[in-house]
């Protein structure tokens, strides 16, 4: 009866250890979700914080609307655009400039910053002649796709060596 109540005692130490044990899971997972609910809560916090900063500057802006209408007119002259300032095209734009000094220097009109590629690549100009040599045939395959002169990411722009890239700009005449 001693082994058989040692046995007993044993078996009930046991129990009540896996109870506690899943009472301990059950609160560690109860914890981590209250935890999860504040941080969300915060968040929201936050966003209702900025929200209202967002809205603070918003109305102080309309109420000073009186003021700065005030300002414009009296300080500074601005006014609101009338229909007749509006232009129709891009000649009438053009109308509006005056000519540059007997002085001022040459405008520059284009100006390009693009990687140096091997010589058979460099001219432009070369590849659109080997296209017209060609003769119009319809049945003809499309050309073959060039290689892209410009990186397509900045971290392959900047992977590459300073002394390769070549400026150059048009003046006008």
């Amino acid at each position: 009866m001693i082994a058989a109540g040692s046995r007993l005692r044993q078996i009930g130490w046991a129990l009540v250890l896996g109870l506690c044990f899943a009472a301990l899971l059950a609160l560690t997972f109860k914890v981590n979700a209250v935890k999860s609910e504040v941080r969300l809560t915060e968040r929201h916090i936050i966003a209702a914080e900025q929200s209202r900063i967002m809205l603070e500057t918003e109305f102080q802006t309309r109420s000073n609307q009186k003021q700065l209408a005030a300002w414009n007119a009296v300080e500074f002259g601005y006014g609101a655009p009338r229909a007749d300032q509006y232009l129709e095209n891009e000649r009438q734009l053009a109308s509006l400039g005056t000519p540059r000094g007997s002085g001022a220097p040459q405008q520059v009109r284009v100006a390009l910053n693009r990687p140096v590629e091997d010589a058979e690549d460099s001219s432009m100009i070369a590849d659109w002649l080997a296209g017209e040599d060609d003769a119009p045939d319809s049945e003809a395959p499309p050309p073959a796709p060039r290689r892209e002169l410009v990186a397509n990411s900045i971290a392959q722009r900047l992977a590459r060596p300073a002394g390769s890239m070549a400026g150059s700009a048009e003046v006008q005449q």
